[in-house]
């Protein structure tokens, strides 16, 4: 083991993030109620020029009036990205009015770690002048080709970031790719042509401590569509995944959470591990297969 070492920034519960656009109050009250692990109130994709300012002023009302950490959520904002003049409001006035209750900022289209750096000044100079004594943290979209370009760069930047999400839609576009829907597959490639990006996303966050959280799936009418995307992305090693609908919540729950049977095998691997070692042995077997620590 390399003596550089960069442990787990922050460990969350984000099996399933579900995204809520701020200017529908009535989903944001059952988004509070309902089962995600996770919410963002989504200032930018999901919300329309026009709508933007009343959408800020949505999620401050519900990140003021509502306990999110009471009902067991982590509550995050997805500000507007830094090449529009929304960003800079975005950040002023959900520090300013609500910065104590607000987890992480989720900052879209994240190209370059300056981006990172420009909204982090934002947040520490207004954490400053209010005096809060909680610490607003960042996560990061990589959905351009720039940002998967710059994705080892990015995960080192440290600071507040604790979490890389992989931005599908976006990133297709970016890479002028060929879909048939939002984080599905094209039956004309050969496999799944989203795996070197997320595997390349991962490899970066469990480089630099980060969590990797998967992106949306598009068409809420295919739950198994969206329950084999999350096993793709759960065997590369993300944690978590998005849900554009709330049906898609119970599935990435479901996925997320490790079977009771992979539970009690990690618990026999445990046990012959010991035995192992007490005779002085670095493996062991179990049901006929070779284990060792890094099972």
């Amino acid at each position: 083991m390399s003596h550089t070492l960069y442990p787990l920034r922050r460990q969350r519960l984000q099996r399933s993030e579900l995204a809520v656009p701020a200017s529908n109050t009535s989903m944001i009250d059952k988004a509070a109620d309902g089962p995600a692990d996770y919410v963002f109130l989504d200032l930018e994709d999901a919300v329309a020029p026009p709508e933007k300012e009343q959408a800020r002023k949505n999620a401050v009302q519900a990140l003021n009036d509502i306990d999110w950490a009471g009902k067991g959520k982590t509550v995050s904002i997805r500000i507007n990205g830094l090449d529009t003049h929304y960003m800079y409001r975005d950040v002023v006035d959900i520090m300013e009015q609500a910065g104590d209750k607000v987890h992480t900022l989720l900052v879209p289209k994240v190209g370059v770690p300056a981006d990172l750096y420009m909204v982090e000044a934002l947040v520490n100079q207004i954490e400053q002048g209010r005096g809060y004594k909680t610490k607003v943290m960042l996560e990061a979209l990589i959905e351009t080709a720039l940002g998967m370009a710059n994705v080892e760069a990015i995960a080192q930047f440290g600071g507040r970031l604790e979490a890389l999400h992989f931005g599908v839609a976006d990133y297709a576009a970016s890479m002028r790719s060929r879909t048939t829907n939002i984080g599905g597959l094209n039956p004309h490639y050969p496999g799944d042509q989203w795996h070197a990006a997320i595997s390349r996303m991962v490899v970066a966050c469990r480089a630099y401590g980060l969590r990797a959280i998967d992106g949306p799936f598009g068409d809420f009418s295919d739950p198994e569509g969206y329950k084999d995307g999350a096993r793709r992305a759960a065997a590369l090693g993300c944690e978590g995944k998005w849900a554009i609908h709330p049906s898609q919540v119970a599935l990435a729950n479901e996925i997320f959470s490790p079977p009771e049977a992979e539970i009690a095998r990690a618990h026999r691997i445990i046990d012959e591990l010991r035995k192992a070692e007490a005779k002085g042995l670095g493996v062991a077997s179990l049901d006929g297969k070779m284990i060792d620590a890094a099972s």
